[in-house]
């Protein structure tokens, strides 16, 4: 079954249609820049750019950087305050006339690592995903199932939300060596871990691909730490199979 995934960032806005039985792209991903501040007019224009490349008809699936229930943003991170209470769910399918599913972007990476990636091999378990990049995104699977829109990057470590305290902005602001840097993740994971007792901690967004360099400096953490497999992919999967499986989060 294809579905169009759309994954909207702070920095960019992007799109492709999935194979959602395989977890696989269909075409090669598309990528419009997130036009300034990220207002919902402006950014439904860019999806609605998406889905006329694509020349869309089918199903879509979008994933946003916020809390979103039932298709509504209740928060917003990285793009316009705008968007709080907005139904972004009904606007795309007012849009483009498609059947939308709108979820967290980080619940979208986190379905797509469980059901295509290493969250495979703990299916059966305790999973805390997170998407390490601007900020720190979260989602949680008991035995396969989400628990949605924890946003455990705002859980406040030394007097400051997780993510500016170690997100990936942060180390490339303050230029932090990875040894400095991963310490300070493995502070943020040590947290998680005390709080929670995840059986495993899967490590995704943009520094996934470069867990090598910090992965020493994790160790402490009683929970499995390991990176996540579908790198820059799982935010765009992750929406399609929500929409696919139509995942309505309350």
């Amino acid at each position: 079954m294809a579905v169009l995934g759309i994954d909207i960032g702070g920095s960019g806005i992007k799109g492709a249609p999935v194979n959602v039985s395989a977890g696989e792209f269909l075409d090669e991903r598309y990528r419009i820049l997130t036009p300034a501040p990220g207002r919902p007019d402006q950014v439904i224009e860019v999806i609605h750019r998406i889905v006329d490349h694509f020349e869309w008809e089918g199903k879509i699936g979008v994933g946003f950087p916020g809390v979103v229930q039932h298709g509504v943003v209740k928060t917003a991170a990285n793009v316009s305050s705008e968007w709080k209470n907005q139904d972004l769910a009904l606007m795309i399918k007012e849009a483009t006339g498609c059947f939308t599913v709108a979820i967290n972007d980080a619940d979208a990476a986190g379905l797509a690592e469980m059901q295509f990636g290493i969250g495979k091999e703990y299916k059966d378990g305790f999973v805390l995903f997170l998407t390490v990049g601007t900020g720190i995104g979260s989602a949680f699977f008991v035995k396969g199932k989400l628990w949605p829109n924890s946003e455990m990057g705002h859980l406040k470590v030394r007097g400051k939300d997780a993510e500016d305290r170690a997100g990936d902005a942060t180390r490339k602001k303050e230029e932090l060596s990875w040894k400095r840097w991963g310490k300070r993740l493995r502070e943020v994971l040590e947290i998680y871990d005390f709080l929670f007792s995840p059986d495993v901690i899967i490590i995704g967004g943009g520094v996934s691909k470069k867990f090598i360099n910090y992965s020493k400096y994790l160790k402490g953490v009683h929970a499995d730490v390991v990176p996540a497999q579908l790198l820059n992919q799982a935010g765009i999967i992750g929406a399609a199979i929500a929409a696919e499986e139509s995942i309505i989060i309350d």
